[in-house]
């Protein structure tokens, strides 16, 4: 069957079912809308917890960064891995026995302060709306590549999806639908790593095949840093860039991976304190089925891609590939505006080199929805990853909007501003929040500030220095005050947005960038997607000094912090 029918057909089937899941658990109160009733059971939540995590940065992005960028992108693995433990340990159990729905509630209870709750809202809200942008770049390269249209048009296609699936199910609809998705990203993802690896090293599980033999007997490694050398790339298993920027970026990741407000919300969906633990482990043993395969996906990628546009000697005059021999996927990507060939010689070649003479520019998240395509897999592979690589990001954008959602309607209008409002009116107020934050990642999506993983890292840094350190402050230290609290956060969040903005641009608007987003710029080489740790150390610091200077928290306050490390209970916190 012709690539074009059968890929349809997949999505179109893996799409029915989602709208046929979202339907059947269609929210009807808030309690169903917010955390699913609380009665999802821990390997589901684990399940969902994955789908939700895996978005269009680990599916479509994070092996493109990894095969261009090789052992420096290798940070993804670590940072976004480590964290989960982080979750697991010191923040699920403990927000899952206060009980409530929302972050912002946790703070705004934990710090008796409607203005820190406030202060969490709008920090959670930046640090979401700036993983949607990144969710939406994603969804735009699939969509385009699946309707074989420009980026553009494809993302308005996917805004269009994302609003009907995650505006009517709410968390009881989006929690089920998460779990199909799941399925279909992760066989997605692993059934064309199996082909290409058994293609390349003989060995059917990539994680072994990475570091297998190729048919002359050469380690894949040692051939893929031959070919990229050749071209005049760096070596892809050294390390390029600075020691200092590597360690405050995984620091960075792992700690807003604890921080995000659309996976901690998940931990209020169990019934008990013990599954908000079980749902984190099975999430992690979900999640690393695909981060383990993530580097073979890379390096093979990487490797087909030089000896498809290579397939001679680079000295050779004929060694590059002829544009007008170039293969059908070529032709797809040329049409999306994701792969362009400008011909700089005039020799009618592709002359993928490093530097100025380069003739071919890859947009790095195609890779992982081109790689079938390059390694001539069967169309039914290829429309397979078509199809996860639409779960992957259809399901973090639904997770993420829900998050914002749920913060505008039930932290600020029933919370603060409207406390009297009927459930009808707060699920109303929950959609239509939804549905202006589409309208805002949409947008913002169209020029994104940098590759799909690359923004959501910005939006993990703008987590970790604004919501992660209250969560601990607020379960570990006590002696924390809500003025401590708030200026902390506004600390964080504040250095943070503006280190970013100088390098990406005022509100990521294009062309308002104070300074060349280069590292020679960067203060002590500090990039702006690892800032966030910086950020996080001195929402600490500022914090830690202010509650010293500033009155104890109630005494009541600290018995409740003090009941919420009890390992036994649920909910009682909420009872003082």
């Amino acid at each position: 069957m012709e690539l074009q029918t059968l890929t349809f057909i997949v999505v179109g089937l893996t799409f029915a079912l989602y709208i046929g899941i979202a339907v059947w658990a269609r929210a009807s109160t808030t309690g169903e809308f917010y955390a699913a009733g609380r009665g999802v059971h821990p390997v589901a939540n684990g399940m969902a917890t994955a789908a939700d995590w895996m978005s269009a940065a680990s599916f479509i992005s994070m092996a493109g960064l990894i095969a261009f960028k090789g052992y420096d992108a290798s940070l993804f693995l670590m940072g976004w891995t480590g964290g989960y433990v982080l979750l697991a340990m010191l923040l699920a159990p403990y927000l899952r026995k206060f009980g409530k729905f929302t972050v912002p509630e946790f703070i705004g209870d934990r710090f008796y302060s409607q203005t820190a709750r406030i202060v969490a809202v709008i920090c959670l809200i930046v640090a979401s709306i700036t993983y949607v942008i990144g969710q939406m770049k994603g969804i735009g390269v699939a969509f385009s590549r699946f309707l074989e249209v420009d980026f553009t048009t494809g993302l308005l296609i996917g805004m269009a999806i994302v609003f009907f699936y995650a505006v009517l199910g709410g968390m009881k609809g989006i929690t089920y639908t998460q779990i199909a998705q799941y399925c279909v990203l992760i066989m997605a993802y692993t059934i064309p790593a199996i082909f290409i690896s058994l293609q390349l090293t003989g060995n059917p599980l990539p994680q072994l095949g990475l570091f297998g033999n190729v048919s002359d007997g050469t380690p894949l490694l040692t051939k893929l840093d031959q070919t990229v050398v050749d071209l005049g790339f760096s070596q892809y298993t050294a390390q390029k860039g600075g020691t200092l920027n590597m360690v405050l970026y995984t620091f960075s990741l792992m700690i807003g991976t604890a921080g995000l407000p659309h996976v901690i919300i998940r931990f209020f969906t169990v019934p008990k304190v013990k599954d908000a633990r079980s749902s984190a482990g099975w999430a992690l043993v979900f999640i690393s089925i695909l981060y383990t395969t993530a580097p073979a996906v890379a390096a093979m990628a990487m490797l087909n891609l030089a000896n498809t546009v290579q397939p001679g000697p680079v000295a050779a005059a004929d060694g590059a590939l002829e544009y007008e021999a170039r293969p059908q996927w070529f032709k797809n990507w040329e049409k999306t505006g994701l792969l362009k060939f400008e011909d700089k010689n005039k020799n009618g070649r592709v002359e993928y080199r490093n530097g100025d003479t380069n003739e071919l520019k890859v947009d790095r998240d195609i890779m992982v929805l081109a790689n079938p395509e390059i390694a001539k897999l069967p169309n039914w592979v290829i429309a397979l990853v078509a199809a996860g690589g639409l779960a992957a990001a259809l399901s973090t954008a639904a997770g993420l909007l829900l998050a914002i959602a749920s913060s505008i309607s039930h932290d600020l209008l029933k919370g603060i501003f409207k406390p009297d409002i009927t459930e009808k009116g707060e699920l109303l107020a929950a959609r239509i929040a939804m549905a202006g934050a589409i309208a805002v990642a949409g947008y913002l999506g169209l020029h994104p500030p940098g590759f799909a993983a690359q923004t959501v890292a910005l939006a993990f840094g703008l987590a970790a220095s604004s919501i992660f350190p209250a969560l601990m402050m607020g379960i570990f230290n006590k002696r924390m005050n809500n003025t401590g609290a708030v200026v902390g956060m506004l600390v964080g969040i504040t250095s943070t947005l503006v280190y970013i903005f100088w390098f990406k641009g005022w509100f990521f608007i294009p062309g308002t960038a104070m300074a060349a987003n280069i590292p020679a710029n960067h203060i002590l080489g500090i990039s702006p997607e690892a800032f966030g740790a910086v950020g996080a150390i001195l929402n600490f610091v500022s914090a830690v000094l202010v509650s010293k200077v500033t009155a104890e928290p109630p005494e009541h306050i600290q018995h409740i912090v003090e009941d919420i490390r009890i390992p036994k209970g649920a909910g009682g916190a909420t009872g003082h």
